[in-house]
């Protein structure tokens, strides 16, 4: 459990919203271009080549999330 101050170890276990560590994420990992997504720009998982909409997986989720509900 942390500590009220917190320094306790699990200060690290979340990041700030826009402050993902360097490295993370499918263009860190190199490979082909990846392709961007249709609403934020972000890359995605699919490479440049893929046809149709690509959406990252935030996106994708809370696509999922507003069809999901709209019934």
């Amino acid at each position: 459990m942390a500590d009220d101050n917190g320094t306790g170890p699990d200060t690290d276990a979340y990041c700030a919203p826009g402050t993902a560590p360097a490295g993370d994420g499918p263009a860190a990992a190199g490979g082909p271009p990846f392709a961007e997504c249709v609403l934020c720009r972000e890359p995605t998982e699919y490479p440049e080549s893929h046809k149709g909409v690509t959406l990252c997986p935030v996106c994708a989720w809370q696509e999922a999330q507003r069809t999901a509900c709209s019934g």
